[in-house]
């Protein structure tokens, strides 16, 4: 099964769980009087709205290059995971709006006390959405989509406010009212957190930021084990979505014939490519050197 159909099984499973899980959370936030709940509710349809974004930004991503695209198109998951951050901080402004202005009124006597349903449909949103996001990071991890993993995130901070929500029904069913609609305003953090985390993650695939240290110190290692280099001069790399783009110069000796030279290049290239699968290309430039230099 190809990438593109990993993801469109994950996300509509995502989809129909999202809205039946949704349906259930706001009818008990609407049925035992708990704006936490139906906080929670909004959230977890905004993850509906989510999903569709991700299967957009995939489909568009695994198409191959054309002419117009020579490098692909796998940055168009990076603008999926964008709009889903977008999405995120818009649900949060609302869950945060609403809680504050129920605090501002300071008329916690017209707060209802929520009922035992919201307390279960709490308990039942923490175990589905928990499982949910498990389900989908693995799915995430195993094609490595970064639209998908931000998918999973919102999973997991859906599952996050609905522990908020517990802890806030919970409170307000011990006569605290005023923490339910506290805890909507926590929900809106959470979810904050989770926004900026996707964005920051997003756009350093947009700028061509660096693998990680650990990663580009493996590939020189690599680099150096092959017969015929003598140096590594520079290595580059840049993200690109999913994949990874790399530049090598090495060294070789001076007097080798342009043959020899070219098949070290080639080795070092297949090499790379072979053991870091989320290389799409490696392009390697050869310096001459003098054996005794």
């Amino acid at each position: 099964m190809n990438n593109a159909k990993i993801a469109y099984r994950v996300s509509f499973v995502t989809i129909v769980g999202n809205v039946v899980l949704a349906v259930f959370k706001l009818l008990a936030g609407i049925i035992a009087a708990s704006s936490a709940m139906v906080s929670d509710a909004v959230h977890s349809f905004s993850d509906v709205f989510s999903t569709i974004i991700v299967i957009i930004g995939v489909k568009i991503s695994s198409r191959e290059s054309d002419a117009s695209h020579r490098y692909g198109h796998e940055r168009m998951e990076c603008m999926a995971s964008m709009g889903l951050a977008t999405v995120l901080f818009a649900t949060s402004l609302g869950i945060g709006y609403s809680g504050l202005t129920k605090i501002i009124s300071s008329d916690y006597s017209s707060l209802a006390t929520p009922g035992l349903l919201a307390l279960i449909a709490a308990i039942v949103s923490i175990a589905i959405k928990e499982i949910m996001y498990h389900y989908t990071m693995h799915a995430a991890k195993k094609i490595n989509s970064s639209s998908l993993k931000a998918d999973a995130w919102h999973h997991r901070s859906d599952a996050l406010s609905s522990v908020a929500s517990l802890i806030g029904i919970g409170g307000a069913m011990m006569g605290v009212k005023i923490l339910d609609p506290i805890v909507s305003i926590i929900i809106c953090l959470v979810i904050v957190k989770a926004a900026f985390d996707i964005l920051k993650e997003s756009i350093d695939k947009l700028v061509d930021k660096s693998c990680d240290e650990e990663t580009i110190k493996k590939m020189e290692e690599t680099v150096l084990s092959i017969d015929g280099v003598l140096d590594l001069d520079d290595i580059k790399t840049r993200l690109f979505s999913n994949k990874i783009y790399v530049d090598i110069e090495i060294c070789a000796d001076g007097d080798l014939t342009l043959w020899d030279a070219h098949e070290i290049a080639e080795n070092v290239h297949d090499k790379i490519e072979e053991d870091f699968k989320d290389v799409k290309h490696c392009m390697v430039h050869v310096n001459p050197k003098m054996k005794n230099d």
